[in-house]
């Protein structure tokens, strides 16, 4: 990693620059635009740009490039003073958090993000038992896809996340909550939902609703690799929930998931009957995860250890 030129320690340990153009400037650097960060932070865009040009006079180097029409581009020492004006702000903010709670126990913000289809099953209990503990705190949630948390989690827009481990995360740690693997489901009509267990080679030869969702397409799709089959695909949907009732309104299509909702209805209330597959496809992890050069919040840590208490068997 390239380290910041000594000079700019030097200033920042001088003193010549403030908190505030530091937020000017991260805030101008996420959002594309000093008119963006102006709207952002209710200052005027004339006002966030000579406090901008103010920072680059105290530090003696030039962070962005501002044009009218292209909007700000950092330069790459604007790309290294970001990374470190955000850790400041974020000190300044737990030094501020730290004496507030002092004795009455945490308070702040925490975002925790979580895959689309884990949330509805892991959220409603985490928050219901972080919230009595810890009610000083406030938490919030963002649900999406794997690869909108793992941006989230490496520009810092969320401080957690629980998803799941398809590999491939570079910049990502985590601690592995539990295992689950992939199953077929059906229609009550469909003829495979009488058996006891059911194979791709079976399954293969009926049309498919493919639950399409990084990582789950990636998975579903590589346990057919695996077995040398290609699968007809007759519809892709991105909602989990209409993936399972076009199946259960079927009595021949089907679909392979992870998530195994404890409701076995659709939203019709028409029957779902879930099938394991033979032989079993490889086991995915659902982890706690955060950005590896991010150091977790006290909050972050307060909610990890609620995790780890909810699912003994982690190991985290």
């Amino acid at each position: 990693m390239t380290e910041m030129d000594p000079s700019l320690n030097q200033s920042i340990a001088r003193g010549e620059l403030t908190f505030r153009q530091l937020t000017h400037f991260v805030a101008a650097a996420e959002e594309g635009t000093i008119s963006g960060a102006a709207a952002r932070l209710r200052f005027s865009p004339s006002a966030l740009s000579a406090s901008i040009t103010e920072l680059e006079r105290a530090l003696g180097a030039e962070l962005c490039v501002r044009r009218r029409a292209q909007g700000v581009s950092l330069t790459p020492t604007g790309r290294l003073v970001l990374a470190k004006a955000r850790r400041l702000i974020d000190d300044v903010a737990e030094l501020n958090y730290s004496v507030r709670g002092n004795d009455a126990g945490l308070v702040g913000p925490l975002v925790v993000g979580c895959f689309v289809t884990l949330a509805p099953a892991l959220l409603p209990r985490l928050l219901d038992e972080f919230e009595a503990r810890h009610p000083g705190v406030s938490l919030d949630f963002v649900v999406g896809a794997q690869d909108e948390l793992s941006a989230a989690l490496l520009s810092g827009a969320i401080d957690v996340a629980i998803m799941y481990d398809m590999g491939g995360s570079e910049g990502i740690e985590h601690f592995d909550l539990y295992q689950a693997h992939g199953y077929a489901l059906f229609g009550e009509g469909n003829p495979l939902a009488e058996r006891e267990t059911v194979t791709l080679e079976e399954a293969v030869e009926l049309p498919l609703v493919l639950y399409d969702q990084t990582p789950s397409t990636r998975y579903a799709m590589s346990m057919f690799e695996a077995r040398g089959l290609t699968p007809y695909i007759r519809h892709r949907t991105h909602a989990f929930e209409l993936t399972r009732s076009i199946v259960a309104r079927s009595d021949r299509a089907y679909a392979v998931l992870v998530q195994r909702p404890a409701n076995k209805l659709s939203y019709e209330g028409l029957p779902i009957i879930e099938k394991e597959i033979t032989p079993t496809p490889p086991a995915v992890s659902v982890v706690f995860a955060w950005a590896h050069d991010a150091e977790l919040s006290p909050r972050a840590r307060a909610l990890a250890e609620l995790i780890r208490q909810q699912y003994p068997a982690s190991g985290g």
